[in-house]
């Protein structure tokens, strides 16, 4: 039996995804009557034919108006065919939109459901990612190693912090850990597994002159013990040692662009997930 037409109207809402668009431009639509309360009924992620006719079949037992973001021709087309039967009004979000993009861009849209829920999702990772990325670095708070991804260890001045935020762009959750041979390592860096766990090198000469450029900047003397080469040497052999115990892959970072470095990260990490290292 149809609904009453001077009952209260029930909206509802049929997506492919999670259904927000439709319901925002409802609920504004909405607010121009009567104060703005309108029933919502969302009904998302629809992506079978064969689930229309049930949905439409309930909304007919109310005084509904159908909202619809279906990207899917076919799903479009069931949805409009069936509510005709029911003499149900259909509002079409998405299509009016995507036919103007079609001709403004001269080429047909991917039609692929969830996309924007897609992008949104990428998005907070990277978000996430950055943000952790901020926490644990420097060894800030060793509970971040065992939620990392990645971690990266090395000595002053090897690009750790850089290297994670470039990281944290590809949507990975990065820790840094200095190497001080005064303060022994945190013993979680010893629990991943080798492809979870990266060292970073660099040629003494190389780092002697970095330690000297940060020193300047400081308004410190480029002589003090920081960037002499007998400390550099002696971080340097005790890194080794550790990156040695941990058994992690080791990379040279001498001269290397940031982006060099991660490349060679993420070839290492993602072979590991792979086989399950």
């Amino acid at each position: 039996m149809g609904a009453e037409r001077n009952s209260r109207p029930v909206v509802y809402i049929i997506s492919d995804s999670i259904g927000e668009t439709a319901e925002l431009v409802a609920r504004a639509a909405a607010s121009q009557f009567n104060g703005g309360t309108v029933d919502i009924r969302r009904v998302p992620y629809v992506n079978d034919i064969e689930e229309i006719p049930e949905i439409v079949e309930e909304a007919s037992a109310f005084n509904s108006v159908i909202a619809y973001t279906l990207v899917l021709p076919e799903l479009r087309e069931a949805l409009v065919r069936e509510a005709a039967r029911h003499n149900i009004i259909t509002v079409d979000i998405m299509t009016p939109m995507l036919d103007a993009l079609t001709k403004a861009e001269g080429r047909p849209p991917k039609l692929e459901p969830g996309l924007v829920r897609k992008m949104d999702e990428e998005y907070f990772r990277k978000v996430e990612a950055i943000e952790f990325a901020v926490k644990y670095d420097d060894g800030k708070d060793p509970r971040g190693i065992a939620k990392a991804d990645l971690v990266i260890i090395g000595v002053s001045r090897t690009s750790k912090t850089p290297l994670c935020m470039y990281l944290a762009h590809k949507r990975l959750k990065v820790a840094n850990v200095p190497l001080v041979p005064e303060v022994a390592p945190p013993e979680e860096i010893f629990k991943l597994p080798p492809h979870r766990l990266i060292g970073l090198t660099i040629r003494p000469n190389q780092l002697n002159e970095i330690r000297r450029e940060r020193l300047k900047t400081l308004g410190l003397t480029s002589h003090a013990d920081y960037a002499s080469m007998d400390r550099i040497l002696k971080e340097l052999e005790y890194a080794e040692e550790v990156m040695k115990r941990a058994g992690c892959s080791v990379i040279d970072v001498t001269s290397k662009a940031v982006e060099e470095t991660a490349s060679r990260v993420l070839e290492i990490y993602y072979r590991g997930e792979r086989h399950g290292k």
